[in-house]
């Protein structure tokens, strides 16, 4: 019964999931960004470190958390959804380490904003710019591998 519903509901979750992702990403590319201005320039002025603090609590909290969230319960119903997925094949398997490297990423920035906020951020700008990469390299992997599907 459960799965004749994700059946029915599969165009809507997938736009969901599509829109899920998207705003997730944003977030994903953003804060890093966010995160080398205030490693060169906010923590010298008080008042750029405040505002790049509220900037960051926001953009994590009200956008990237609850993208992620939805992002995962669609990408779930997505998997759950009877002839979507070959479980068979490499490329699911593929797709999902990138998600999980995406979520580890997530949860890395979000370290690093409490490290922001407790003043002991340790990270150079330089470094904040090199992870900035991260995001777009998984993201090729996982595009890759529903689109494609090489493996």
């Amino acid at each position: 019964m459960l799965f004749d519903f994700l059946a029915w509901f599969y165009p809507w979750t997938k736009t969901l999931h599509i829109l899920a992702v998207i705003s997730w990403m944003a977030g994903l590319f953003y804060l890093p960004r966010l995160f080398v201005h205030h490693a060169e320039k906010g923590v010298e002025n008080p008042h750029s470190d405040a505002m790049l603090q509220m900037m960051e609590l926001k953009l994590l909290r009200l956008i990237m958390n609850p993208a992620m969230i939805a992002t995962w319960i669609f990408g779930i119903m997505l998997a759950s959804t009877p002839g979507i997925v070959d479980w068979v094949a490499i490329w699911p398997y593929t797709k999902l380490a990138g998600i999980l490297g995406l979520t580890w990423f997530h949860h890395w920035l979000g370290k690093r904003r409490k490290d922001f906020v407790a003043g002991t951020n340790s990270v150079s700008g330089r470094t904040y710019r090199m992870m900035n990469e991260v995001p777009t390299l998984l993201l090729v992997v996982i595009v890759v591998s529903i689109v494609v599907r090489p493996f």
